[in-house]
């Protein structure tokens, strides 16, 4: 049996499988099984490293989803555990600014579960498309999205959970410019012993005390995050995309100015500290100057998240003040 994935040309059909339960689907070469519940029609809405999106209508809620399909899952242990995080922690997680967990499509047949499929609520875009594209922004719309982010941020900050990879692509739209934040594959709480070993944060996101190998952070680290996303935002280019560590640390202190032994104290390991002062010394660019277009109070924003000693940035809830101030 047959069920169309959509009409007229491109359309993808599906093919009933494990007596009727699960219909396939073969999306440009990649197979996509899901519970029959899931109806056409289907369409690729994206793909990465770990798979390919698909959005699909619920039968039985009559909502458009998103379904993440992650494929041979657990053949590497990081991305395994990685996957099990994101949808541990997004099972607690009920909030506007967070994306919704919708469903996990079991697996036809338990010997054979090699793929995991996430279901999410459907959103249009991620920030990353639409600073990208041709559509203009202006203060409003940079308000209006860092204000949902720091309320989602804020939310998430409260159950002691870290984001640790907040970026434009993580964070997902709708028409409406209703921001929601996703991926939660490197989000930790703050209680877990080891959470601090791993690889965290895309490099241009990356807060100066991870750079530094700083074997204890805090939420600072996602309020650097957003500084960078907010630049991003009124430029349309990345703040600091650094090629690799070193140039990561220069791009960053050649608009920030070198940190003096004040901003250091952070650092518990000598060699850290020695580093910092063998580097090449540079001036504090004004802000003003070098974001011209920037409105005096997101410029005082960016300034307030952009701060080497992550013991003097500014914190999520006093972010959102200031945002209410600039209203």
């Amino acid at each position: 049996m047959e069920s169309s994935a959509g009409s007229g040309e491109g359309h993808i059909r599906g093919v009933s499988t494990h007596g009727g339960r699960y219909v396939q689907y073969n999306v440009y070469g990649n197979l996509f099984e899901v519970s029959r519940k899931y109806v056409p029609p289907i369409r690729p809405v994206g793909r990465g490293a770990y798979g390919i999106v698909c959005a699909a209508m619920n039968s039985e809620t009559r909502e458009e989803v998103a379904i993440k399909k992650i494929g041979n899952a657990f053949d590497n242990r990081i991305d395994a555990k990685r996957t099990l995080r994101e949808i541990k922690l997004l099972r607690h997680m009920d909030h506007e600014n967070v994306i919704v967990l919708k469903d996990i499509i079991r697996p036809p047949k338990r010997e054979n579960f090699n793929d995991v499929y996430i279901v999410y609520e459907l959103m249009d875009t991620d920030l990353h498309q639409i600073i990208r594209s041709n559509q203009p922004l202006n203060d409003d719309h940079c308000r209006y999205f860092l204000y949902q982010l720091l309320r989602g941020l804020k939310y998430v900050h409260s159950a002691n959970v870290l984001h640790r990879d907040l970026k434009p692509s993580n964070l997902l739209l709708n028409a409406n410019c209703d921001l929601k934040i996703g991926d939660f594959g490197l989000a930790r709480t703050t209680s877990e012993t080891d959470f601090m070993t791993e690889y965290v944060v895309t490099r241009w996101y990356r807060a100066p005390e991870l750079l530094l190998n700083c074997s204890e952070y805090t939420a600072a680290i996602d309020i650097w995050s957003v500084g960078c996303i907010l630049g991003e935002i009124m430029t349309r280019q990345p703040l600091f995309p650094g090629r690799d560590y070193v140039h990561q640390l220069r791009l960053i202190t050649e608009l920030i100015g070198s940190p003096d032994d004040s901003s250091l104290g952070f650092l518990r390991s000598d060699n850290a500290r020695r580093y910092v002062r063998q580097l090449p010394q540079y001036p504090r660019q004004q802000f003003a100057a070098r974001f011209p277009n920037m409105s005096p109070g997101a410029i005082d924003l960016l300034e307030k998240m952009l701060v080497f000693d992550p013991n003097r940035r500014i914190t999520g809830k006093f972010c959102i003040f200031i945002l209410w101030l600039m209203t």
